[in-house]
């Protein structure tokens, strides 16, 4: 699995436990050897699991108690953490090693003495908002406190409130435990108090910076927000134009918030808000200045549309949909549905040309509301097997790619082409390691190559990643998925969990998609791999992640067992069980491709 270690955290999509490690790995007759955690490591989570092994005779310690492994050696108990330093003394003989876990708080931060807490002074960056938007203030301060902010002529009382309950970061459900918390010290009289108010401006300007004003215990404290505040002049229109091959376009001012449909580059829309290096679009939607540049301009971009146009190729089916101006869009994906919405467009539509088609039952279009106009296509079968979206000038390009045509005969897949992509690789990206220290690269290759032998012996053209232990970046990962079209994606993993997981008890396999076309092989892998192998079952998880993003073509990450757990480690590197599951992966890809004819 392929994750990042933040704070002692971990999430899917960059390295996990070769981060602070020596890259050594444990023979069966060396002493006690500790793979997770670092000697030194920090964290939010409220325990911490330490992964390792030793020889199976005699006892391994942990602060003097002794602790369960199992029959190889391997152990990965957990322990609880208080906020601050953590010592875990591991002996087993005479060897001895020493960890120091420093737990981190996640409540309110506590000001120090009469004051704001800096970096909760809204905004934080500058921030622009068109005339009459609700603009909201906040601050931390000492309870009990008269807090109230200053902006050009006005003056906003700040009331305090009580937090908001704090939601769980998304990868918690990797755990199964993503309930909302409390924060303890909200209305602790030694502690802090968020304070809060909201008001609207109508008039244009640079309103400038925020000056929060707070009187306690006698004393009168000032303090500036360290970003601005912008209200945009209607009458003066700035458009926002995709510079990046693919725009992200997400929910909110920052990667915190969820993606929307990428953005082709050439799309246009009028600028309605700023926040930092964010730029808010005129249908709802925010993007990185550094994905887009923003004009003076002196009409918004809007466009009719009339006539649309198919055309069909031996491997894909094309819809062409002319525009005065590139604007921006958003997909929808049903089991046997294809719905196109094109924002800032107006249709006088009277013709289209769509001839019967391989892939295309019908399409049909609604204008919802004056801004939008939604084309649905009706699919001739639930699966889809990828799209691609660009603008030719301002002609909108929507690529529906054909199922493989399979040729009858001994080798069933023979006619379809399987991108196969071993995690990680090379000398720094380990991936997860299992108790020994042994690295998820080597595995996932190892089962990646077994793999792509028996989904040739099938028929299939197989495409890989990587044939040997070398560093893919993960950008070069995605575009061999966009630039080699294949049927069907699948990138090779093995799993570890968060600091807070538990280890022992978490086994089994998990897939992963994000575009609707991949649910249905994501659905089938996992339950074949569960059914035939007799493995425990991990989950299906829906998961924003680099290689399940592409549109191109159906794309799965495959979690196909858990490096950190003491015994499904040895399942996990077992040369006559690694070629089993090779079998079962070729033979569930056959499985839902028959379903899928």
């Amino acid at each position: 699995m392929k994750t990042l270690q933040q704070l002692g955290m971990v999430i899917l999509g960059v390295g996990f436990m070769e981060l602070g490690f020596s890259h050594a790995i444990a023979r069966a007759d060396q002493g006690l050897f500790l793979t997770y955690p670092p000697e030194v490591h920090q964290t939010t989570a409220e325990q911490i699991f330490l992964i390792g092994t030793a020889a199976p005779e005699g006892e391994v310690l942990v602060n003097g108690e002794s602790i369960q492994r199992n029959v190889a050696g391997h152990f990965a108990p957990s322990f609880p953490l208080q906020v601050g330093d953590n010592t875990f003394t591991l002996r087993y003989g005479d060897q001895e090693k020493r960890v120091v876990v420093t737990r981190l708080s996640t409540g309110l931060a506590v000001p120090d003495g009469v004051a704001f807490v800096p970096e909760s002074l809204m905004p934080t960056v500058d921030i622009a908002r068109l005339p009459g938007e609700l603009i909201c203030f906040e601050a931390i301060a000492p309870p009990n406190a008269a807090v109230s902010v200053s902006l050009g002529t006005h003056s906003i009382p700040l009331s305090p409130e009580p937090p908001n309950p704090s939601l769980p970061p998304n990868y918690s459900v990797l755990t199964f435990d993503n309930q909302p918390t409390v924060l303890t010290n909200a209305n602790d009289s030694s502690g802090a108090m968020l304070y809060q108010g909201c008001r609207t401006f109508t008039n244009p300007g640079l309103l400038g910076a925020p000056t929060y004003r707070m009187v306690f215990d006698g004393q009168t404290v000032q303090t500036a927000a360290a970003g601005t505040v912008e209200i945009f002049d209607p009458n003066q229109i700035q458009v926002v134009e995709v510079t990046a091959e693919s725009g992200t376009a997400r929910t909110g001012p920052s990667t915190h918030y969820s993606r929307l449909t990428p953005l082709p580059p050439g799309t246009r829309a009028r600028l309605t808000g700023r926040e930092g290096e964010w730029f808010r679009m005129d249908y709802g939607a925010w993007i990185r200045g550094t994905k887009a540049v923003v004009q003076g301009v002196v009409m918004p971009p809007r466009s009719l549309i009339r006539s649309v146009q198919m055309r069909q190729g031996t491997d894909r089916t094309e819809m062409l949909f002319p525009l005065q101006v590139p604007v921006p869009i958003s997909v929808d994906q049903g089991s046997d549905t294809f719905s196109l919405t094109l924002h800032n467009t107006t249709a006088q539509t009277d013709t289209i040309l769509l001839n019967d088609d391989l892939l295309v039952e019908r399409m049909d279009w609604t204008q919802p509301n004056p801004d939008e106009v939604t084309y649905r296509f009706t699919l001739k079968t639930q699966q889809q097997w990828g799209y691609d979206i660009r603008y030719e000038g301002t002609t909108l390009v929507l690529v529906l790619h054909h199922p493989p045509a399979l040729r009858p005969g001994p080798q069933p897949l023979q006619g379809m082409r399987i991108l196969l992509d071993p995690g990680h690789g090379g000398p720094n990206d380990l991936g997860a390691r299992g108790p020994t220290g042994y690295p998820e690269k080597d595995v996932a290759l190892d089962i990646s190559l077994l793999l792509r032998d028996e989904l040739e012996q099938r028929g299939a053209t197989v495409i890989m990643s990587r044939t040997e232990d070398v560093d893919v970046g993960l950008g070069d990962r995605v575009n061999l998925i966009q630039s080699s079209n294949p049927h069907l994606a699948l990138s090779v993993h093995y799993n570890a969990l968060p600091d807070n997981g538990d280890a022992i008890n978490t086994a089994g396999i998990g897939t992963f998609w994000y575009n609707a076309q991949a649910h249905r092989p994501a659905v089938v892998l996992h339950n074949y791999l569960v059914e035939t192998l007799g493995r425990p079952s991990y989950g299906v998880f829906w998961n924003n992640l680099a290689l399940t993003r592409p549109t191109t073509a159906p794309s799965v990450l495959l979690e196909l067992g858990f490096m950190i757990n003491p015994d499904e480690f040895e399942w996990v590197i077992d040369p006559v069980e690694q070629q089993r599951l090779a079998n079962a992966l070729a033979d569930g890809i056959l499985a839902w491709v028959n379903e899928s004819q």
